[in-house]
Formats: structure tokens, sequence, C-alpha cells
């Protein structure tokens, strides 16, 4: 992929924050650095480098402690477009029953459960665990054989030879049969085998059924009551509609307020740190894959160099430094503040007692602008009007 918007807040702190971004296409960032521990943020001030290095990296670097861009009065660089009473079309926030009842399936399906069956044929896309013994010209062959241990297989997913694993198809748990294959030619596993017709008695031991709870009021407020509150599933299904309906609106009211508003200056502070924040991004994967980050621009992207990366996506960093700029000159404009204890408020909604490892890793400074920044989102959407 060429061209990357990244958001400024991480995905890590989206999940959390449920803070969206003004948009645009974004790889799926790494959830941990490379070496899977969490490196202090806050506490030192180095760019990240350009070298795959980002033990430096600090994500509060360029926001103070209220949350806002050090040395930026956002006001004087922003012509705000009418922010208070935009209307919302009732399109955006009329959701349909298809949007809430995937939400709640999805919902459901984290309480699923793996069920072993017996009574019925195989099909395809089962998930099958079965044992098997292989010969060549009737003799058994080393590591052609499970050894009674079972394994799990999915037809149509996992990688047998030639169709070993069609052959299950319409056989039920409990039968025992023989299946013949083609061994490939070459065979790099067993060059011995190359080419070979094989034999293979089968065992179907089960197959593997998910199966998802029935949504009833006695498991909603059995399974869900204290992480959601709900206790009934009409509970359930009118705070999914809220919810949806909520980011509708605000995911609109931010790509309005970014369309309407003009940004007549972008201040460096802001446009370094949305460009920083993108080499962090390729940094991060450069690091996973023990690569130089040169080395892993020009070898898994179609970017030359770090410059390239600038270059190909200075517009898309204007905007995205602008779009923050905007949500700062909005607050500076309401007197919107951010204070710690609105972190750890939320984080407490959120069930997390002990939110340290966020601030060691981003910085308090970086916390308090996510804040601030949802705050100013949640004022817009306090004072829209959803049109009829």
């Amino acid at each position: 992929m060429k061209h990357i918007k990244l958001l400024l807040i991480s995905l890590l702190i989206l999940s959390l924050l449920a803070f969206a971004g003004c948009g645009g296409e974004k790889a799926e960032e790494p959830e941990t650095p490379a070496d899977g521990e969490t490196p202090s943020a806050g506490t030192e001030t180095t760019d990240t480098d350009d070298t795959g290095d980002t033990d430096a990296y600090d994500y509060s670097q360029g926001i103070d402690v209220n949350g806002k861009w050090e040395g930026v009065t956002a006001l004087d660089n922003v012509e705000l477009c009418q922010y208070m009473g935009i209307e919302v079309p009732s399109d955006v926030h009329t959701i349909a029953d298809a949007d809430v009842e995937a939400q709640i399936a999805d919902i459901l399906s984290s309480f699923a459960e793996d069920v072993q069956v017996t009574d019925r044929a195989i099909v395809e896309g089962d998930t099958v665990n079965i044992d098997y013994v292989g010969s060549v010209d009737g003799v058994e062959f080393e590591g052609g054989s499970t050894q009674g241990n079972g394994t799990t297989v999915t037809i149509g997913v996992t990688s047998y030879i030639d169709d070993f694993l069609e052959q299950l198809i319409g056989h039920t748990p409990g039968e025992n049969f023989d299946i013949e294959v083609t061994f490939p030619d070459p065979y790099p596993n067993n060059t011995d085998l190359s080419g070979k017709d094989a034999v293979f008695n089968i065992t179907v031991n089960y197959i593997t059924e998910s199966v998802t709870p029935e949504l009833t009021d006695d498991f909603v407020s059995e399974k869900l009551s204290a992480q959601y509150g709900w206790t009934t599933v009409e509970d359930m299904q009118a705070s999914v509609y809220n919810d949806l309906r909520d980011d509708a609106v605000k995911n609109y009211l931010q790509q309005y307020i970014e369309a309407n508003s003009t940004v007549t200056t972008v201040p460096d502070t802001v446009l370094d740190y949305v460009q920083r924040s993108m080499i962090n991004y390729f940094n991060m994967y450069a690091g996973q894959m023990g690569m130089e980050l040169e080395d892993f621009l020009t070898s898994y992207t179609e970017y030359e160099s770090v410059e390239d990366v600038y270059e190909q996506n200075r517009e898309g960093n204007l905007q995205e430094a602008g779009y923050f700029v905007i949500l700062q000159a909005i607050a500076e404009k309401e007197g919107i503040t951010a204070k710690p204890t609105d972190v750890e408020a939320y984080f407490a909604d959120m069930g997390v007692d002990d939110y340290s490892p966020y601030e060691e890793y981003y910085g308090m400074p970086y916390l308090m602008q996510s804040m601030l920044f949802n705050k100013v989102v949640s004022f817009v959407a306090e004072n829209a009007v959803l049109a009829d």
C-alpha cells in the first residue's frame, strides 16, 4: 500500500477511546514493539531516527501537559466553520436493524464454544479431528502416521497433499476407511516419496463445531450485565443501536468540520508530529522484521526512501495535521479542557483500574490530548441537530 493516511492517535488508544480520525486507508499497526516490551514514553525527547531505532520514540513529544500542541494557538491558524447546530442527515443517524444484529452477533461470538459432533457427515469447510496411517506399496513410511494422537484439519483451509482432505467429505465420525493420494514430484519434505501413490487409512474421530449461545434475557443478565450494564435483550438492542448511531453521527461531524473549516497555516510542531508518527509506524514493522528502515521500505513498500515517504504523503500529512489543529481551535474557542481526572475516569469506566502501563508507554500529555479531542467531538455532537 503506497499511500497510508496515518492517524495521530494509535490503534490502541483509538480502541479505548472510540476516537475516530478523519478517515483514509491504513494498514494494521503492530500490536507491540518488536521486542515485545513496552518502552517508556514521555521521558526522552530524542526523535525516532530513520534507521529503524524506535527505542527513544516519544508519543508525547510536542504536546504540552494540558494536551495541546506546544507553543501553538490554534485559533491563529484556522478559520472555523459554523460547528454549532450542524444538521446531520437522517440517513446518517438512522441505523439499520441488520447493523444492530451484526454487532450483537459479534458480541455473542466471543462466547461461542467448540463442541464435538459425531452424528452427521463431514461437509466442505468442516473442522475435523482424524487419525491416519500412510503406506506406500503396503509399507508404512516414516512421518505418515498420527500415532493415535489425532490431528485437527479444516477442509478447504488446511493444506494437505493431493485431494487428501476432500476425500473425507461424506464420511461420518467413527468410520474407518482408506483414501488414495499421489505425492507431488518433487516432494521436498521426503524426496523418497516424490511422485509415489500412497494409501492412508483414516479414522474420523469427531467434527468440531462452534456453537454460539442463544440470545435470551437470562444470558444477557448473567454474561453481559457486569461489563455493559444490560439486563435484558431489549436493553442490549437499544444500547447497541444508540452506540452505532452516536459513532455514525460523530464520524459525520468530524468530516464536516474538517471539510468546512479552513486551515490557513499548519504549524510545524503539528506537521512534524504527524510525519514522525508515520515514520514510527514503518519503523515498528521494520523492527519486527529485524530490518533497517530503508531496507524495509525498498523491500516491502513502493517507497524508495524516507524522503520519498514524506514527499508522497505530504498532502495527506498536511490534511491530517490540519484536522488536529481544527480540533484544538474549537477547544480554545469553547474553553474545553482535559484534566488527569478525565483520563482516570475514562479508564475506570472501561474497567481498567491501573492505566499506568498506558501512561508509561504514551505519556500523560498524549492521553490528555486524546481526552481533549474526544471531548471536542462530543461537544460538537451534543450541539448537532438530527434531521427528520
